[in-house]
């Protein structure tokens, strides 16, 4: 665990901040701006939960904010890095998967685009799905410059589906219709 004794250190103050590896970037670097995004998204996520969702998603989105860290410290320390650091693995996207297979099947098939709304917590998932998307196309973006985990690549696009699954089961859970798209508006 680490241990933070000091939270500033003025070493940025010129614009630039370390990767995991020590590594001087700037701050606006694709790299930082990828773990930003995902810490951005696990403070959404955070914020989600504060509205007291369904204990079902609330269990599974504590897991998720932790196993967002790990994707955080996969890309902070490249795959090239043989730093050992938790990261994403196969068994956390096969976790997203069976989530979203389970609570699509409770949630029925999608019958129309669903909008962003219904209760505040099932809006702020869905809030937490665009920022997750964010996160993904700044990968992609990063992606052809430096090596990104394709394991971390999966676990975003399988997040986006699953909070946006989440969002359709909190609706349903509290007896909220789905908010659809009309498209004759």
């Amino acid at each position: 665990m680490p241990k933070l004794t000091k939270l500033y250190t003025r070493k940025g103050d010129d614009g630039t901040t370390a990767l995991g590896t020590r590594k001087r970037v700037p701050k606006d670097s694709l790299r930082i701006n990828s773990y930003g995004t995902v810490d951005e998204l696990n403070s959404v996520i955070g914020l989600a939960m504060a509205q007291g969702l369904n204990p079902r998603l609330m269990e599974s989105l504590a897991t998720i904010q932790n196993e967002l860290f790990h994707l955080g410290s996969d890309l902070a320390f490249p795959p090239e890095d043989e730093t050992k650091v938790p990261r994403i693995e196969q068994k956390h996207v096969d976790a997203l998967e069976k989530l979203i297979d389970g609570l699509n099947e409770e949630v029925g098939p999608l019958l129309n685009f669903v909008l962003p709304g219904g209760t505040v917590g099932a809006a702020s998932l869905q809030l937490a799905r665009t920022v997750c998307r964010r996160a993904e196309r700044i990968c992609v973006t990063l992606s052809r410059e430096e090596e990104v985990s394709p394991l971390s690549m999966a676990y975003l696009n399988r997040l986006s589906d699953a909070l946006f699954v989440m969002g359709r089961f909190e609706n349903k859970e509290a007896g909220i219709e789905e908010p659809v798209w009309d498209s004759m508006a």
